[in-house]
Protein backbone atom coordinates (compact mmCIF):
# COMPACT_ATOMS: atom_id res chain seq x y z
CA UNK A 1 0.00 0.00 0.00
CA UNK A 2 1.39 3.38 -1.01
CA UNK A 3 1.66 6.50 1.07
CA UNK A 4 -0.74 8.55 -1.07
CA UNK A 5 -2.75 6.01 -3.10
CA UNK A 6 -4.29 2.75 -2.00
CA UNK A 7 -6.66 0.13 -3.36
CA UNK A 8 -9.52 -0.88 -1.08
CA UNK A 9 -11.89 -3.66 -2.13
CA UNK A 10 -15.48 -3.81 -0.92
CA UNK A 11 -18.09 -6.18 -2.38
CA UNK A 12 -16.02 -6.71 -5.54
CA UNK A 13 -15.62 -2.95 -6.08
CA UNK A 14 -12.08 -1.65 -5.98
CA UNK A 15 -11.75 1.89 -4.65
CA UNK A 16 -8.66 3.71 -5.89
CA UNK A 17 -8.32 6.19 -3.05
CA UNK A 18 -6.16 9.32 -3.35
CA UNK A 19 -5.05 10.55 0.06
CA UNK A 20 -2.51 13.36 -0.04
CA UNK A 21 -3.92 16.21 2.07
CA UNK A 22 -4.81 18.93 1.74
CA UNK A 23 -5.39 19.04 -2.05
CA UNK A 24 -4.41 15.61 -3.40
CA UNK A 25 -1.82 17.36 -5.56
CA UNK A 26 -0.46 14.93 -8.15
CA UNK A 27 3.18 14.67 -7.15
CA UNK A 28 5.54 12.28 -8.93
CA UNK A 29 5.32 9.88 -6.02
CA UNK A 30 1.53 9.93 -6.12
CA UNK A 31 1.54 9.25 -9.87
CA UNK A 32 3.97 6.36 -9.37
CA UNK A 33 1.69 4.88 -6.72
CA UNK A 34 -1.29 5.44 -9.01
CA UNK A 35 0.43 3.37 -11.70
CA UNK A 36 1.09 0.57 -9.20
CA UNK A 37 -2.51 0.56 -8.02
CA UNK A 38 -3.84 0.62 -11.59
CA UNK A 39 -1.74 -2.45 -12.38
CA UNK A 40 -3.00 -4.17 -9.24
CA UNK A 41 -6.65 -3.39 -9.94
CA UNK A 42 -6.45 -4.34 -13.60
CA UNK A 43 -4.98 -7.75 -12.87
CA UNK A 44 -7.14 -8.63 -9.86
CA UNK A 45 -9.87 -11.24 -10.18
CA UNK A 46 -11.39 -9.83 -7.01
CA UNK A 47 -11.92 -6.33 -8.46
CA UNK A 48 -14.92 -6.37 -10.80
CA UNK A 49 -15.62 -2.62 -10.96
CA UNK A 50 -13.62 0.44 -9.92
CA UNK A 51 -14.36 3.76 -8.20
CA UNK A 52 -11.73 6.51 -8.20
CA UNK A 53 -12.15 8.82 -5.21
CA UNK A 54 -10.20 11.61 -3.59
CA UNK A 55 -12.19 11.80 -0.38
CA UNK A 56 -15.10 13.81 0.93
CA UNK A 57 -13.70 17.30 0.34
CA UNK A 58 -11.58 17.21 -2.83
CA UNK A 59 -10.91 14.95 -5.79
CA UNK A 60 -7.55 16.35 -6.92
CA UNK A 61 -6.50 19.96 -7.47
CA UNK A 62 -3.89 19.28 -10.14
CA UNK A 63 -0.16 18.79 -10.37
CA UNK A 64 2.25 19.62 -7.58
CA UNK A 65 3.46 22.94 -9.03
CA UNK A 66 6.49 23.03 -6.72
CA UNK A 67 7.98 20.14 -8.69
CA UNK A 68 7.89 22.19 -11.89
CA UNK A 69 10.59 24.57 -10.65
CA UNK A 70 13.27 21.88 -10.73
CA UNK A 71 12.39 20.56 -14.19
CA UNK A 72 13.69 21.28 -17.68
CA UNK A 73 11.88 20.59 -20.99
CA UNK A 74 13.71 17.31 -21.58
CA UNK A 75 12.90 16.04 -18.11
CA UNK A 76 9.28 17.13 -18.39
CA UNK A 77 8.99 15.39 -21.77
CA UNK A 78 10.06 12.05 -20.31
CA UNK A 79 7.97 12.48 -17.17
CA UNK A 80 5.02 13.53 -19.34
CA UNK A 81 5.23 10.21 -21.16
CA UNK A 82 5.14 8.35 -17.84
CA UNK A 83 2.22 10.49 -16.66
CA UNK A 84 0.25 9.89 -19.84
CA UNK A 85 1.02 6.17 -19.74
CA UNK A 86 -0.25 6.00 -16.15
CA UNK A 87 -3.49 7.75 -17.01
CA UNK A 88 -3.89 5.53 -20.07
CA UNK A 89 -3.54 2.50 -17.82
CA UNK A 90 -6.51 3.79 -15.84
CA UNK A 91 -8.50 4.57 -18.98
CA UNK A 92 -7.83 1.06 -20.27
CA UNK A 93 -8.77 -0.82 -17.12
CA UNK A 94 -10.99 -3.72 -18.20
CA UNK A 95 -13.51 -3.02 -15.45
CA UNK A 96 -16.21 -0.36 -15.54
CA UNK A 97 -14.78 2.71 -13.77
CA UNK A 98 -16.51 5.63 -12.06
CA UNK A 99 -14.82 8.80 -10.82
CA UNK A 100 -16.55 10.09 -7.67
CA UNK A 101 -15.77 13.82 -7.69
CA UNK A 102 -16.08 15.84 -4.52
CA UNK A 103 -14.79 19.41 -4.47
CA UNK A 104 -12.20 20.37 -7.06
CA UNK A 105 -11.06 18.29 -10.02
CA UNK A 106 -8.67 20.69 -11.72
CA UNK A 107 -5.78 20.26 -14.12
CA UNK A 108 -4.39 16.77 -13.64
CA UNK A 109 -7.32 16.07 -11.33
CA UNK A 110 -9.77 16.74 -14.14
CA UNK A 111 -7.63 14.64 -16.47
CA UNK A 112 -7.72 11.83 -13.92
CA UNK A 113 -11.52 12.01 -13.83
CA UNK A 114 -11.55 11.89 -17.63
CA UNK A 115 -9.95 8.45 -17.57
CA UNK A 116 -13.08 6.96 -16.00
CA UNK A 117 -16.04 5.59 -17.92
CA UNK A 118 -18.39 7.76 -15.85
CA UNK A 119 -18.09 10.80 -13.61
CA UNK A 120 -20.41 11.31 -10.62
CA UNK A 121 -20.03 14.82 -9.19
CA UNK A 122 -21.06 16.62 -6.03
CA UNK A 123 -23.36 19.60 -6.37
CA UNK A 124 -20.52 21.86 -5.24
CA UNK A 125 -17.85 20.24 -7.43
CA UNK A 126 -15.81 22.23 -9.92
CA UNK A 127 -13.92 20.78 -12.87
CA UNK A 128 -11.53 22.46 -15.27
CA UNK A 129 -8.18 22.71 -17.02
CA UNK A 130 -6.48 25.87 -15.67
CA UNK A 131 -3.01 25.12 -17.09
CA UNK A 132 -3.25 28.02 -19.54
CA UNK A 133 -3.11 30.40 -16.56
CA UNK A 134 0.45 29.15 -15.97
CA UNK A 135 1.37 29.53 -19.62
CA UNK A 136 0.98 25.79 -20.12
CA UNK A 137 -1.47 23.29 -21.59
CA UNK A 138 -2.89 20.08 -20.16
CA UNK A 139 -0.27 17.34 -20.29
CA UNK A 140 -1.99 14.22 -18.95
CA UNK A 141 -4.51 13.70 -21.73
CA UNK A 142 -6.72 16.77 -21.39
CA UNK A 143 -6.25 18.04 -24.93
CA UNK A 144 -7.26 14.61 -26.24
CA UNK A 145 -9.85 13.12 -23.88
CA UNK A 146 -11.74 16.34 -23.15
CA UNK A 147 -12.70 17.14 -26.79
CA UNK A 148 -13.69 13.52 -27.34
CA UNK A 149 -16.06 13.88 -24.42
CA UNK A 150 -17.53 17.39 -24.72
CA UNK A 151 -16.73 18.31 -28.32
CA UNK A 152 -13.98 20.34 -29.93
CA UNK A 153 -15.29 23.88 -29.38
CA UNK A 154 -16.34 23.37 -25.78
CA UNK A 155 -13.01 21.74 -24.95
CA UNK A 156 -11.13 24.61 -26.56
CA UNK A 157 -13.12 27.10 -24.50
CA UNK A 158 -12.35 25.27 -21.27
CA UNK A 159 -8.67 24.90 -22.11
CA UNK A 160 -8.13 28.35 -23.66
CA UNK A 161 -9.77 30.22 -20.77
CA UNK A 162 -8.73 27.95 -17.90
CA UNK A 163 -12.09 28.68 -16.31
CA UNK A 164 -13.56 25.86 -14.18
CA UNK A 165 -17.19 24.84 -14.54
CA UNK A 166 -19.55 23.99 -11.72
CA UNK A 167 -21.31 20.65 -11.51
CA UNK A 168 -24.58 21.60 -13.17
CA UNK A 169 -22.83 23.17 -16.15
CA UNK A 170 -20.49 20.20 -16.32
CA UNK A 171 -23.57 17.99 -16.46
CA UNK A 172 -25.15 20.05 -19.23
CA UNK A 173 -22.07 19.78 -21.47
CA UNK A 174 -21.47 16.10 -20.79
CA UNK A 175 -18.36 16.51 -18.68
CA UNK A 176 -20.03 14.67 -15.79
CA UNK A 177 -22.81 12.10 -15.96
CA UNK A 178 -24.63 12.48 -12.64
CA UNK A 179 -24.80 15.15 -9.92
CA UNK A 180 -25.63 14.39 -6.28
CA UNK A 181 -25.45 16.11 -2.89
CA UNK A 182 -21.84 16.06 -1.73
CA UNK A 183 -22.54 13.57 1.04
CA UNK A 184 -24.05 11.08 -1.42
CA UNK A 185 -21.50 11.05 -4.25
CA UNK A 186 -19.29 8.22 -3.04
CA UNK A 187 -22.24 6.09 -1.94
CA UNK A 188 -23.96 6.53 -5.31
CA UNK A 189 -20.77 5.69 -7.18
CA UNK A 190 -20.26 2.57 -5.09
CA UNK A 191 -23.84 1.44 -5.63
CA UNK A 192 -23.57 1.89 -9.39
CA UNK A 193 -20.21 0.10 -9.47
CA UNK A 194 -21.64 -2.78 -7.43
CA UNK A 195 -24.38 -3.26 -10.03
CA UNK A 196 -21.79 -3.47 -12.80
CA UNK A 197 -19.72 -5.87 -10.68
CA UNK A 198 -22.66 -8.30 -10.71
CA UNK A 199 -23.13 -8.02 -14.46
CA UNK A 200 -21.79 -10.06 -17.39
CA UNK A 201 -18.16 -9.02 -16.88
CA UNK A 202 -16.80 -10.40 -20.14
CA UNK A 203 -19.50 -8.62 -22.15
CA UNK A 204 -18.95 -5.37 -20.23
CA UNK A 205 -15.19 -5.56 -20.83
CA UNK A 206 -15.77 -6.33 -24.50
CA UNK A 207 -18.27 -3.50 -24.94
CA UNK A 208 -15.87 -1.03 -23.32
CA UNK A 209 -13.03 -2.15 -25.58
CA UNK A 210 -15.18 -2.01 -28.72
CA UNK A 211 -16.43 1.50 -27.94
CA UNK A 212 -13.03 2.91 -27.03
CA UNK A 213 -11.17 1.25 -29.90
CA UNK A 214 -13.92 2.09 -32.36
CA UNK A 215 -13.85 5.80 -31.52
CA UNK A 216 -10.16 5.85 -32.42
CA UNK A 217 -10.78 4.77 -36.00
CA UNK A 218 -13.23 5.13 -38.92
CA UNK A 219 -16.77 3.74 -38.83
CA UNK A 220 -16.08 0.73 -41.05
CA UNK A 221 -13.09 -0.32 -38.95
CA UNK A 222 -15.15 0.24 -35.82
CA UNK A 223 -17.91 -1.99 -37.16
CA UNK A 224 -15.34 -4.70 -37.86
CA UNK A 225 -14.14 -4.45 -34.25
CA UNK A 226 -17.72 -4.73 -33.05
CA UNK A 227 -18.47 -7.70 -35.31
CA UNK A 228 -15.51 -9.70 -34.05
CA UNK A 229 -16.20 -8.82 -30.42
CA UNK A 230 -19.89 -9.70 -30.75
CA UNK A 231 -19.09 -13.12 -32.15
CA UNK A 232 -16.61 -14.03 -29.41
CA UNK A 233 -19.19 -13.52 -26.69
CA UNK A 234 -21.24 -16.46 -27.94
CA UNK A 235 -18.54 -18.71 -26.47
CA UNK A 236 -18.98 -17.35 -22.94
CA UNK A 237 -20.85 -18.95 -20.08
CA UNK A 238 -22.59 -15.64 -19.34
CA UNK A 239 -24.10 -15.63 -22.83
CA UNK A 240 -25.50 -19.13 -22.27
CA UNK A 241 -26.85 -18.07 -18.87
CA UNK A 242 -28.36 -14.88 -20.28
CA UNK A 243 -30.12 -16.62 -23.18
CA UNK A 244 -31.48 -19.43 -21.01
CA UNK A 245 -32.68 -16.97 -18.38
CA UNK A 246 -34.42 -14.90 -21.02
CA UNK A 247 -36.51 -17.85 -22.16
CA UNK A 248 -37.16 -19.17 -18.66
CA UNK A 249 -37.68 -15.96 -16.66
CA UNK A 250 -37.85 -13.06 -19.08
CA UNK A 251 -35.31 -10.27 -19.65
CA UNK A 252 -33.13 -8.73 -16.97
CA UNK A 253 -33.20 -11.59 -14.45
CA UNK A 254 -30.04 -13.51 -15.31
CA UNK A 255 -27.45 -14.10 -12.59
CA UNK A 256 -24.11 -13.96 -14.35
CA UNK A 257 -20.88 -15.62 -13.26
CA UNK A 258 -18.43 -13.36 -15.10
CA UNK A 259 -17.08 -16.05 -17.47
Amino acid sequence: MGEFVRLEVEDSVGVIRLDRPPMNALSRQLVMELAEVATEAGSSDEVKAVVIWGGETIFAAGADIKEFTASDPAGIFHYGKYLQDTFSMLAQLPQVTIAAVNGYALGGGCELALTADFRFAAEDAQLGQPEILLGLIPGAGGTQRLPRLVGRSRAKELIFTGKPVKAEEALSIGLVDRVFPASDVFEKAMAAAARYAKGPLVALKTAKLAIDRGLETDIDSGLAIERGAFATLFATEDCRIGVESFFENGPGKAEFVGK
